[in-house]
This record gives structure tokens, C-alpha cells and sequence, in this order.
């Protein structure tokens, strides 16, 4: 981490990346049960600015060139999807039996009566189709796939893993401790509204929660599915009479307009939401963001990182697959992420792989002088 991702304190040293977790019992264990997976990092970057299947590189136009192609993308879309349901096979996850208790679910449909803003009018880049769906994340399949997928795209991050529950521990504690790191050093604010923007199915929401047990921690998503499986697993927790934590609210909306008032959050997280969004989209979650957090809040990204070796280093057969299910990638590479929150306020922007494919990005929004947005 350099001097520039610390407001008025010391800064630490790239090496120098401890943390002191806060009273999760999940996050205990991460801290004991992973120490030794930490100490892999400091993660490799490649020697390119981006992967080179991405923005206006010759190859990424041929690979375009190839998924403009009807027949060709519908195949790809499929083998896309395989590729995701072959790892889970192989790693003992039970795809199918998890994705049907949820489609099969009448209480899980009903929520969605419950959560849904039936006044919201969705975005255009929203209604394309991601990860092979056709109806994109509007449908229970993608709903019902999300733990499954999310399960098998942290085991082919980190293969080294010996378990899913690990690798998940490790891709989400990793990022939960850069957050509390940079928090702790850039902020005078104490946690107790936390905003997860784009929380799908409510993982991430999860640990947010854990991390910050005495906080109000609210999922926000566009997909009135996700959010019905969201709430429905969130009220199975509390009639288990299991949390050591405040229940999670949950609300249907645009990350674009929330509708919450200015300065209600400490901290506003954004999940592996951003590689799915038109410039525009990211641009414009970013600006809510900055009204949304009080002076001195963090705005904290974790995505796909430009920089990964790993990423970059993709073999053809899989970026082109990967390209067919995610129609903003060009978008998202192209953007400088870092650049784009200074221009939305934050300051002391700061970014770092923290898995080898994923890094995080932290801002501050200033104590004094916060433009009106």
C-alpha cells in the first residue's frame, strides 16, 4: 500500500498487511485457519495494463468479431456455463440439488412479493444477457445458480484450497480485512450503517454483517430474485435464533439511485458488481456512492483486477467464453476504476490484489468540503 492510501497517518508497507479482526467468530477463524494462505501474497501481477482479450487490442476485436455471431455465441454461452458446472462437479459441489431446493421453493417465490419494487424501471444495460441466462439476473435460474456459481468460481480462483469452505474464507476474508485495514487508517468513523450494493444473493451482505456485528448493514440489489433468496435464508437465520449480529435489511433498487438520504453510511461496499456494468453504470454507482456516505466514509470495490497475471494470462478458449457471458467486460477493462473515483471525490484511492485474480479499491470521502452531488 503506498503513502497515497493514507490520510493523515503512517503508512504501511506493501509487505506489512496485518489486520485485527473485530468480533466474528467467522472471521476469528479466518484469522487462525488461513494465516498461512495470506502469507502466498503479496498476489503477481502480469506485465500488461489490461488482459489483452479486452478493450481495442486486436484480439479482443476477433474474439467480439466471433460472439457477434449468432450461432457461435449461443454455443459459447453453453460452454461457458459448463465450464462453471464442471468445477463444481469435480469439487464435490452440489449444483443441481442446491439450485432446485430454491427453484422449488414457494416461500422463497413468495418473498419476492415481499421485497420487490414494483415501480422500478431497469436500466437498458441491465436487460442483456449475462452468464447465459437469457432474461440475465430477472430470473429464478440465475437466483437459484448464484451460491453454486459463486462456489465454483472461488475454487477456480484459488485452486489451491483443499475445501470450498476455505476458499471462500480466504477470496471473502481477504477483502473483508483490506476493508477494515484501510477503514481503521483513513477514517474517524465508527461502523454502524454499512451499504452492500449489488449484494446478489446476500454472501457478501454476510460478511459485511459479521465483520461489523454491532452495525446496520443493508443488502441493496436490482434483482427482486436474488433478494427473495436474500431475505428468505436471512429469516431462516433468525428463527434458528443463531445471530450474534443485527438481522440484515434488504431493499429493492438501483445502485444508481438508491433513494437513501445524503450521508446515511459509514461504509458503501461493491462486490463483483462493476465487471457487469456499462462505463455510464459505473460511473454513475460511484457519484451515489460519494452522496450517500457521511465525510469521511469508505467506499470500498472488489472486482476482477486488470492487473492479474492469471487474468491475463487466460488461454483463448477461456476469455472467449468468458467474454460470451459478461457483455460489459470491454467497458469495465477499459475504465480506469481508480481515476473514475477521484473524479466522482473520493480521495486516497487506493488499490490492491488481494486473491490472484481480484483486487480491491479503497476511497475516502473528505471529512471538509464535500461537493453537493
Amino acid at each position: 500500500m503506498s503513502s497515497a492510501c493514507v490520510c493523515g497517518v503512517a503508512s504501511i508497507g506493501r509487505g506489512d498487511f496485518h489486520f485485527q479482526l473485530r468480533g466474528s467468530s467467522r472471521l476469528s477463524h479466518i484469522s487462525r485457519a488461513v494465516a498461512n494462505d495470506w502469507r502466498r501474497g503479496p498476489y503477481e501481477e502480469g506485465a500488461l495494463k489490461q488482459p489483452r482479450y479486452s478493450g481495442d487490442e486486436p484480439l479482443s476485436r476477433l474474439v467480439s468479431g466471433l460472439i457477434s455471431i449468432g450461432p457461435l455465441f449461443a454455443a459459447m454461452q453453453f460452454a461457458g456455463r459448463q465450464v462453471f458446472l464442471r468445477t463444481a462437479e469435480k469439487k464435490g459441489i452440489p449444483w443441481r440439488s442446491l439450485s432446485s431446493q430454491i427453484l422449488n421453493s414457494e416461500e422463497i417465490r413468495a418473498e419476492k412479493e415481499l421485497v420487490e419494487n414494483k415501480s422500478i424501471v431497469y436500466p437498458e444495460y441491465y436487460l442483456q444477457k449475462f452468464h447465459a441466462y437469457t432474461k440475465g439476473n430477472l430470473c429464478w435460474e440465475a437466483a437459484s445458480e448464484a451460491e453454486v456459481a459463486t462456489m465454483s468460481m472461488v475454487r477456480r480462483t484459488l485452486p489451491a484450497a483443499e475445501t470450498t469452505e476455505e476458499a471462500l474464507e480466504v477470496l471473502r476474508g481477504n477483502w473483508i480485512r483490506a476493508l477494515e485495514s484501510y477503514h481503521s487508517q483513513n477514517s474517524v468513523l465508527p461502523v454502524s450503517q454499512v451499504l452492500d450494493v449489488g449484494c446478489s444473493v446476500g454472501l457478501s451482505t454476510i460478511y459485511l454483517a459479521e465483520a461489523f456485528p454491532s452495525a446496520q448493514v443493508t443488502g441493496l440489489d436490482l434483482s427482486p430474485y436474488f433478494l427473495a433468496v436474500a431475505q428468505h435464508k436471512e429469516k431462516q437465520r433468525i428463527a434458528d435464533g443463531k445471530l450474534q449480529r443485527n438481522p440484515i435489511r434488504w431493499r429493492h433498487a438501483n445502485g444508481e439511485h438508491t433513494g437513501f438520504p445524503s450521508c446515511t453510511f459509514d461504509i458503501v461496499s461493491i462486490a463483483y458488481v462493476i465487471h457487469e456494468c456499462a462505463v455510464h453504470a459505473t460511473k454513475g454507482l460511484l457519484k451515489e456512492a460519494y452522496r450517500i456516505l457521511k465525510p469521511g466514509g469508505t467506499i470500498a470495490i472488489t472486482d476482477n483486477s486488470p492487473k492479474s497475471k492469471i487474468l491475463q494470462s487466460l488461454p483463448p478458449v477461456l476469455f472467449t467464453l468468458q467474454k460470451s457471458t459478461e457483455p460489459w467486460l470491454d467497458d469495465y477493462y477499459g475504465l480506469d476504476l481508480e481515476e473514475a473515483m477521484r473524479e466522482a471525490g473520493f480521495i486516497c484511492v487506493c488499490s490492491r490484489l488481494t486473491n490472484p485474480r481480484h483486487r480491491t479499491v479503497n476511497g475516502t470521502v473528505p471529512l471538509a468540503g464535500k461537493a453537493e452531488v
